[in-house]
């Protein structure tokens, strides 16, 4: 279907562009979103007609736009979740949790303005791209951890679950040195070196059994 453009849409054009889209896309998103008019005769020439309006208004909430972005772009926000020791969630974040922990009482974010394409699954500092309008993006982090306290240390740079692995394999060497010095079998030093692999490997089968 070819439509006029009354503002800019991602990559297929700006205000005035006559492009070819797919019916569905027009007919679900595009003209009952007021984003485009079916090009026809009609159509132009009332495009023609509201033009200066169409840009001005455009120019103004782009304008809008940016002012708000003032205080979010490039700016963190800590969602708390449970998970695994392997870092898997239990749960996912989605876009509309995403717009929920940026929105503030200056700006409102819908969950259709958080460009995300798969929910989140995962503990860790995630770059979202949020569009407050056709022609203004910004970027924020979301940092997803299991306490405010890892939350920090993942801002500095820690990879909390690395560590916790390192701290887990630590325990466990230290117990098999123990038994070492107390006289034990060898079979029972194994067992104890290996404690921290058997259970880092029950968690991961729970975090497949999780994405299934």
């Amino acid at each position: 279907m070819q439509v006029i453009l009354l503002e800019r849409v991602g990559s297929l054009g700006g205000i005035g562009d006559e492009v070819t889209v797919k019916s569905g896309f027009a007919r679900n998103f595009l003209l009952p979103q007021e984003k485009a008019l079916r090009a026809n005769d009609t159509n132009r020439a009332r495009f023609e007609a509201q033009r200066e309006i169409l840009e001005k208004r455009n120019a103004e909430r782009r304008d809008e736009a940016k002012t708000s972005a003032d205080g979010v772009d490039g700016e963190t926000f800590i969602m708390i979740r449970q998970a695994g020791e392997t870092g898997h969630l239990y749960g996912s974040v989605n876009s509309r949790d995403i717009a929920e922990a940026v929105s503030t009482d200056a700006l409102n974010i819908s969950r259709s303005m958080v460009v995300l394409n798969d929910p989140i699954k995962s503990l860790g500092l995630h770059d979202i791209e949020i569009k407050l309008h056709p022609e203004v993006t910004i970027t924020v982090t979301i940092n997803i951890a299991r306490t405010e306290e890892e939350a920090e240390r993942q801002a500095e740079g820690e990879d909390v679950i690395q560590s916790q692995a390192d701290e887990d394999r630590a325990v466990a060497e230290a117990q098999a040195a123990e038994l070492f010095e107390a006289g034990a079998e060898p079979e029972d030093l194994l067992a104890a070196e290996d404690n921290a692999d058997v259970e880092a490997d029950a968690e991961a089968e729970a975090g497949d059994d999780d994405k299934a």
